[in-house]
């Protein structure tokens, strides 16, 4: 389907700021004055991995183009348009472009226009967001979370058993108050094969266990909708597995589909987190799902959206109502109400710029900017995850991410090995670990 043009807008080249909303966690999201040339992938598999698979976005200055979500101040009046998807379930590409003396938003399906004049053009999509979930899900609930801790920053892919037990020793040793102890990747065989755990990791049952004989809750990383080439899972039953489709290259292998229409697949992931919800984990963090997504001839004639949105449903009806689903490179906008959590930025990294120059790639500024840019989300929908608080001595400019930890809104989750901290970073780890607020946050101003 083409774009039709939606509505025209008298604009000031001065004043005008468009704000460009990212299809999934890691896809930037900010507004920009008309001059702006937004970012854009720098890479093939970055388009897969964290921008729109399959939709094409203009690469040239001063055109805009939102993933359901689109908003312009066009700086006339004091105007906002908030320009959106008519539900999470069908998701259109939405532009804006200058075309003489009007600003022309177009779009490639149905969309709703909402046009309002806020103090703040962030209150303009807070008031959205608000009405969208009352409207579609009549509100949501948003949890509250504990303070929390997360291996991945301090041991990467190699974390073992052994590693996340030696930091949870020295909670308590350096009063941390830590409620929440998240596995992070790497403790796998492979990607897909979520039971069988690393030869030299250690065990998955006896770290549940360890984790809450001491009080604290125990969380674990899973990719459920992506099947690494090289698991047993693509070996033993490629029949589960959307063909001809890949969801990127990572880990040194192609990421293959889970086809969750597919009978066979979908009782997989029942028996998958079945038993890790009996091992006694009751936050799963679940990473790479915007593969499940991607368009694709599957078992079921369904959309990409229509598959995520059963994937995630199943995952729901499986752990229960009680424990945590917690998206991270999720669609935004198809998640509403079937997460309690959702990652909003790309990863952070101990570097502020990521090398390939692309802000949807692991770096402090992306992460900061595109975070900050969806906190309106905050409170509205679920509880904001602005990714981990990372401040050993090696991390760059760690003073500033600790800013920006501390002023944004969701979960407070540490990442650093607690026995690389400096004075100054178990101090500041300590006064960051709070619990979360379900309130959504205050609105920030938008840069002129």
């Amino acid at each position: 389907m083409g774009f039709a043009t939606v509505i025209e807008l008298e604009y000031d080249a001065a004043a005008a700021r468009v704000f460009e909303h990212g299809w999934q966690s890691w896809s930037p999201s900010d507004w920009y004055p008309l001059t702006a040339s937004p970012p854009r992938p720098t890479a093939p598999n970055h388009h897969v991995m964290a921008y729109r698979p399959g939709i094409a976005q203009p690469a040239e200055p001063g055109r805009f183009q939102g993933e359901g979500l689109l908003a312009v101040a066009p700086g006339t009046d004091g105007s906002v348009h908030v320009i959106s998807a008519p539900t999470p379930e069908v998701v259109p590409s939405i532009r804006c472009e200058v075309r003489g003396d009007r600003l022309v938003v177009s779009a490639d399906g149905a969309v709703d226009v909402v046009g309002t004049r806020p103090a703040n053009p962030n209150q303009a999509l807070a008031d959205w967001a608000g009405a969208f979930a009352d409207r579609y899900r009549g509100g949501v609930d948003v949890r509250v979370f504990g303070p929390s801790w997360c291996s991945w920053y301090a041991y990467w892919g190699k974390v073992t058993e052994r590693d996340v037990m030696t930091d949870v020793r020295q909670f308590d040793t350096h009063g941390l108050s830590v409620d929440l102890v998240l596995l992070d990747e790497g403790y796998q065989s492979e990607i897909g094969d979520w039971l069988t755990p690393r030869d030299d990791f250690g065990s998955t049952v006896r770290l549940a266990a360890d984790i809450r004989s001491g009080g604290r809750r125990a969380g674990i990383w899973v990719a459920p909708f992506v099947v690494g080439s090289k698991s047993e899972v693509a070996r033993k039953h490629p029949d589960w597995l959307v063909p001809d489709v890949t969801a990127g290259t990572n880990w040194g292998q192609d990421l293959l589909v889970l086809d969750v229409t597919h009978p066979g697949a979908a009782q997989h992931l029942r028996d998958v987190f079945g038993e890790l919800c009996r091992q006694g984990y009751d936050h799963y963090k679940l990473d790479f799902v915007y593969a499940g997504a991607i368009e694709g001839r599957r078992h079921e004639q369904v959309t990409g959206i229509e598959a995520y949105r059963r994937g995630l449903g199943l995952l729901r009806e499986v752990v229960g109502p009680n424990r945590i689903l917690h998206g991270c490179g999720a669609p935004i906008l198809p998640s509403l109400g079937l997460v309690d959590s959702m990652r909003v930025s790309p990863d952070t990294d101990p570097l502020v710029e990521p090398p390939s120059g692309d802000i949807s790639q692991p770096g402090q500024r992306g992460a900061r900017s595109t975070s900050k840019a969806r906190e309106f989300l905050h409170g509205r929908w679920w509880a904001n995850d602005p990714d981990c608080l990372i401040v050993r001595p090696d991390i760059q400019d760690r003073t500033a991410w600790a800013r920006h930890i501390e002023t944004s809104p969701g979960i407070r989750m540490a990442s650093d090995p607690i026995a690389d901290l400096d004075a100054w970073g178990l101090d500041r780890t300590r006064a960051l670990l709070t619990p979360s607020s379900a309130r959504p946050h205050p609105l920030r101003e938008v840069d002129a």
